[in-house]
């Protein structure tokens, strides 16, 4: 695993580890009748959720970046081409078009 990998790896542990806590803190405070107890673990859980769920999203973009720059690296004309292509009908598109004298 590379050093970004261990990373993601560990986000997505500290993700499940906090929504776990937060699933016994709702669980505690549902059985002792503490609604601020309960609602801290609900807020847990859905911070423990979001950080494993950010932490995967990360990884899955990780990867799409590494084959972008492995395509310009094998064919750096064809990438060239492309974003001249692009760039050019961005341009068409977003300046604005003089209106013609006649």
């Amino acid at each position: 695993m590379t050093e970004s990998g261990n990373e993601t790896f560990v986000e997505k542990a500290k993700g499940t580890i906090e929504e776990g806590t937060g699933r016994l803190k709702d669980a505690a405070g549902g059985l002792t009748g503490d609604l601020g107890l309960q609602a801290e673990g609900k807020v847990d859980q859905l911070s423990g959720m979001a950080r494993r769920e950010f932490a995967e999203l990360y990884e899955e973009s990780e990867g799409k970046v590494e084959k972008a720059v492995l395509f310009v690296q094998d064919r750096p004309l064809l990438s060239v081409a492309i974003a001249a292509v692009v760039g050019l009908v961005a341009g068409l598109i977003l300046l604005p078009r003089r209106a013609s004298k006649g």
